[in-house]
């Protein structure tokens, strides 16, 4: 754990939080500045981050996690949408650097939110530059 991260002390009880769901591993609780009433984060006790760097076994207790808090999210709250986000780095918007999942509840009265412009390539022959290149640093 690092000393100085927020979720950190919260993992420890150094702060408090609304907890959600809690294991030995992974915890979820209530995000205290939610875009929508029952925003939930989802996280691992132990300090990772960022995605790029976290175990995949933590990643797949993290996501099943998520999934489990959007259909309760769904069930409890009759949510109509969720919205799962998750970013890394102060330039994708991360605030905390602890990697976490926002499980946010989406309702049809509320306006739709994106939280990104959708923009295009100049080409289809551009696009497919981009799709070569990640496909090669897959290898």
């Amino acid at each position: 754990m690092s000393q100085d991260c927020v979720f950190c002390k919260i993992v420890r009880g150094e702060l408090p939080a609304a907890k959600v769901f809690e294991d030995n591993e992974v915890l979820a609780f209530m995000d205290i500045n939610p875009v929508m009433k029952g925003h939930t984060l989802v996280i691992p006790k132990a300090h990772h981050d960022p995605i790029t760097k976290t175990p995949p076994k933590m990643l797949r207790k993290l996501i099943t996690l998520v999934q489990r808090i959007a259909r309760a999210q769904v069930a409890a709250l009759q949510a109509d949408g969720i919205n799962v986000s998750q970013a890394n780095g102060v330039t994708a918007g991360q605030i905390v650097p602890h990697i976490h999942f926002h499980v946010i509840p989406r309702f049809a009265s509320n306006e739709p939110h994106r939280n990104w412009t959708p923009a295009t390539y100049d080409s289809p022959e551009e696009m497919n530059d981009y799709a070569e290149r990640i496909k090669q640093a897959l290898t």
